[in-house]
């Protein structure tokens, strides 16, 4: 009898164990729109308030994230935030994979602006996201002052990228910044024989193509009564695990990235995206100049405001996805 009951305990353990998935495929198809921390999802939350034909049915909190399930323009949504950095947004994005059938990855939040042009509130939605920190760090060359020594992987690295820039021109011509050499992620997916260097991670056309009906479609949004955003689709973003709030460092992602903003989730969302075969494009609304200001940063100042511009172009590129 004992021997029965252990037996039935071990089953019972392991059928709770699934249980978070045991209704999946009984579950609608959601369309994820996902932030990353608190003043983006008060930009979300607001703007759902603000629209009739959006609202919140339910929600419910695994492992520590809450998600709020709803509707917009009749079609099941479902809303996250990630929590902030790469590892926290490859982390949740998968889990939210794994629990929901998801279609489609809306993502939005604020970026500091790499390119100069770009203010508080103006809004990029990128084609491309680039690691910009994937990196080695090297020794310098005590023979050759202002030289570093790289490891010899490095060099053949290097070689292989002249050749990717002959077909694919978005591969960057990578220099390094004082010790640290730009590097690549490398990647496993279904239908891979071998693991492979990405670059970067494009974003899906049929939603980039969405995004910019529905910014072309938009009436001017003012951010904070102050000015008009500018909104824009196309280009490359980068993301790191790093607050990029200087100067110098700035200037160098500009060169080798030719980036518009940087930010801390992005590339990773599409890298877990791309491995699940999940359609995803993110909008970034600046909210500082990532060290491109005099004085302190001000990202503190226009997070919130950036974040309504945001929302707002979040919900009209789902209304293009959406709206019969």
């Amino acid at each position: 009898m004992k021997r029965l009951l252990f037996v039935l305990i071990i089953f019972l353990k392991g059928c709770s164990a699934v249980t978070p998935n045991s209704s999946f495929d009984e579950m609608p198809e959601y369309t994820a729109l996902v932030v990353a921390f608190a003043p983006e999802m008060d930009g979300v939350m607001r703007t759902i308030d603000e629209l009739p034909d959006a609202k919140i049915l339910r929600k419910e909190t695994r492992k520590g994230v809450t998600y709020h399930f709803g509707e917009y323009n009749g079609e099941p949504i479902v809303l996250f935030a990630t929590g902030m950095s790469i590892a926290n947004a490859a982390m949740t994005m998968q889990m939210a994979f794994d629990y929901f059938p998801i279609k489609q990855v809306l993502y939005m939040g604020i970026a500091g602006a790499v390119n100069p042009q770009l203010h508080p509130g103006d809004v990029v939605v990128a084609e491309r996201w680039y690691y910009h920190d994937e990196s080695v760090y090297v020794n310098p060359d005590p023979e050759n002052p202002g030289q570093y020594i790289p490891p010899n992987y490095y060099a053949k690295f290097l070689k292989e990228q002249d050749e990717r820039r002959k077909v694919d021109p978005h591969t960057p011509k990578y220099e390094p910044f004082a010790f640290i050499h730009p590097d690549e992620v490398v990647v496993i997916k279904d239908g891979l024989s071998e693991p492979e260097d990405h670059a970067y991670f494009a974003a899906t056309p049929r939603l980039l193509d969405a995004a910019r009906t529905a910014i072309n479609n938009m009436p001017p949004q003012a951010v904070s009564d102050k000015r008009n955003a500018a909104l824009y689709v196309g280009g490359n973003g980068v993301t790191g695990s790093v607050f990029m709030d200087n100067r110098e460092y700035r200037k160098w992602v500009r060169k080798v990235f030719n980036a518009e903003v940087t930010e801390m989730e992005s590339a990773a969302v599409g890298q877990v995206a791309y491995v699940n075969e999940i359609d995803w494009v993110i909008i970034r609304a600046v909210s500082d100049l990532a060290g491109g200001q005099e004085g302190v940063n001000e990202e503190d100042v226009y997070d919130k405001a950036a974040s309504i511009v945001g929302a707002k172009v979040l919900f009209a590129t789902l209304d293009e996805l959406t709206v019969k």
